[in-house]
C-alpha cells in the first residue's frame, strides 16, 4: 500500500449531518412565521411596525444559518427506478424554501402597511405642479386650472388651518399656480405630519391631491383644441347636455360605454392623443368585450400591447387572425407570454394546445403555471398527459397546483381520476384540487 493510500485510509470521515435536528429547527421556524404574521396583523403604529421589522430581520439572520446538505448521489439501482423519490435532504430544502418565501411575503406586507407619509402628499403636489408648467393651456384651460387649484387650497386651509390663496403675480397663469402649489407643499412640510398621529389628515390630503390631478387632466390644453373640434363634429359630445359645464372627454366616454356605443369608444381611442384617454378607452373595451373591437385590438396586440391581448380574450372570438396574433407571443418573454396564454385560454383556441404545452418545461415557474391554467381554460383532452406529468414531476408546488386546477377544468373522468390521487399531497393547494376532483361529476 502506498503512503498516499494509507493517508487516505487514515483520513477522518466527515461527521454526519443531523437531519432530524434540521427538521426540528425548521418546524420551529414555521411556528415563528405564524407568530410574526400575527404580530404584523396586530401592528397599529409605525413603532409597532419597526418592532416587527426588527423581528423579521433577526428571523432572516437565524434562518440563513441553516444549511441544508446536498442529497447523496443515487446509486445505479435508484437511477434505473422510474419513480423519482424525494430524498430527506430535498424535503428539508422544500420546507426551507417555503419558509423563506413566507418571510419574503411578510417583508412585502410590512412595507405595504407603512405610511402614507407627509412627504407622499408633497410629492403628489409637486407632480401636479409639474404637469401644469409642462403643458400649454388654452384660455379656457387657464380658468379651469385656477378653479381646480383654488378648490385644493380651500381643502388645504381646512386641514392645516392656513390661509393660502392663489398667487397673482404677472399674467402667466401656470407660473402663478406653480408658485401657489409650491407654497402649499411648504405648508405641508412645515406641518410635519406624523404617519400615526395624523393619519386621517394625510389620507384626506391624498384624496385632495387625487382631485387636483383629475381636475388638471380634465382642463383644456392647447393641444386638445383640434381634436375636440373633430370629435364634436363626429357627435362624440352629443351625449352631454351641457358640454361647457363638464370636462367632456372622460365623462362622454363613460356615457358611451353605458349606452353600448362601441363605435364612439373606438373613435376616441383612434383620435385622442392622450395616454389618459387611451387607458380609459381600453378599460371600457375590456369591460364590454365587443366584436367590433377585434381588428383594432389585433393591430395593437401586434405592437406588443398586453391590454389589447386581454381584450381579445374577453371578446372570446377564436377566429384564425386572433389566434395567430396571440400565438406569436407564446414563445416570447414572460411579460408577453402570460397575457397571451390567458387570452388563448379564454377564447378556447384548440390550435394553441401544443404550443402552450411546449411551455410547460420553461425555466420560469410563473410561465409554467400560466401555461397550465391556459390549457385548463381551453379544455382540450390532449393536454391531460402533459398536465399529468407536471403534476407528478414539477419542482414548484404552485405549478403543480395549476396543473391540478387545469385537469379539474378539463373535467373528463380520466382527468379527475388523476387529480383525485393527490389527496394526501405535500401541498395544500394540490390537496384542495384533489378534493374538488372527487366531488366533480365527469364531463
Amino acid at each position: 500500500m502506498s503512503e498516499d493510500e494509507a493517508a487516505e485510509d487514515g483520513a477522518e470521515e466527515p461527521e454526519p449531518v443531523d437531519l432530524e435536528a434540521i427538521r426540528e429547527a425548521l418546524e420551529a421556524f414555521e411556528g415563528d412565521v405564524d407568530s410574526l404574521e400575527e404580530d404584523l396583523d396586530a401592528a397599529d403604529t409605525e413603532d409597532d411596525l419597526d418592532d416587527v421589522e426588527a423581528d423579521l430581520e433577526a428571523f432572516r439572520d437565524d434562518l440563513e444559518e441553516i444549511e441544508i446538505p446536498e442529497p447523496p448521489e443515487p446509486d445505479e439501482d435508484e437511477e434505473d427506478d422510474e419513480e423519482e423519490k424525494i430524498t430527506p435532504e430535498e424535503e428539508l430544502q422544500d420546507r426551507y424554501d417555503d419558509i423563506e418565501s413566507d418571510l419574503s411575503d411578510l417583508e412585502s406586507d410590512l412595507e405595504d402597511q407603512r405610511g402614507p407619509y407627509g412627504e407622499d402628499v408633497v410629492g403628489e403636489i409637486d407632480d401636479a405642479s409639474g404637469t401644469i408648467t409642462s403643458t400649454r393651456w388654452t384660455e379656457e384651460g387657464d380658468d379651469e386650472l385656477i378653479d381646480v387649484v383654488d378648490a385644493f387650497l380651500e381643502e388645504t386651509n381646512d386641514l392645516l388651518d392656513t390661509s393660502l390663496t392663489i398667487v397673482e403675480d404677472g399674467d402667466d397663469v401656470p407660473a402663478q399656480l406653480e408658485e401657489t402649489l409650491g407654497e402649499a407643499a411648504t405648508a405641508v412640510e412645515d406641518a410635519d405630519l406624523d404617519a400615526d398621529d395624523d393619519a386621517e389628515t394625510i389620507a384626506a390630503f391624498l384624496e385632495a391631491t387625487d382631485d387636483l390631478e383629475t381636475g388638471i387632466d380634465e382642463s383644456t390644453a392647447w393641444s386638445d383644441l383640434k381634436v375636440r373640434e373633430q370629435m364634436r363634429r363626429e357627435g362624440f359630445y352629443d351625449v352631454l347636455e351641457h358640454v361647457k359645464d363638464f370636462p367632456p372627454e372622460w365623462h362622454a366616454l363613460k356615457v358611451h360605454e353605458k349606452r353600448g356605443n362601441v363605435d364612439m369608444i373606438l373613435l376616441a381611442l383612434e383620435t385622442f392623443d392622450s395616454d389618459f384617454m387611451e387607458e380609459h378607452c381600453l378599460d371600457a373595451l375590456e369591460r364590454m368585450g365587443p366584436e367590433e373591437a377585434i381588428e383594432p385590438m389585433i393591430q395593437k396586440a401586434n405592437r406588443r400591447d398586453t391590454t389589447a391581448m386581454s381584450i381579445l380574450g374577453k371578446i372570446g372570438d377564436d377566429d384564425g387572425e386572433v389566434v395567430d396574433t396571440l400565438l406569436d407571443y407564446v414563445d416570447s418573454n414572460p411579460t408577453l407570454q402570460q397575457p397571451a396564454f390567458r387570452a388563448l385560454g379564454e377564447v378556447g383556441a384548440e390550435d394553441a394546445v401544443q404550443p402552450i404545452a411546449n411551455q410547460l418545461v420553461d425555466e420560469e415557474p410563473d410561465v409554467r403555471s400560466s401555461a397550465a391554467r391556459a390549457l385548463g381554460l381551453i379544455g382540450d383532452t390532449r393536454a391531460i398527459d402533459p398536465l399529468e406529468d407536471i403534476l407528478a414531476e414539477d419542482d414548484e408546488d404552485r405549478v403543480r397546483a395549476s396543473a391540478a386546477w387545469a385537469l379539474n377544468q378539463i373535467g373528463t373522468e380520466d382527468a379527475l381520476e388523476i387529480v383525485a390521487e393527490y389527496g394526501d399531497d405535500r401541498a395544500y393547494l394540490v390537496q384542495a384540487e384533489a378534493e374538488k376532483a372527487t366531488l366533480e361529476p365527469a364531463a
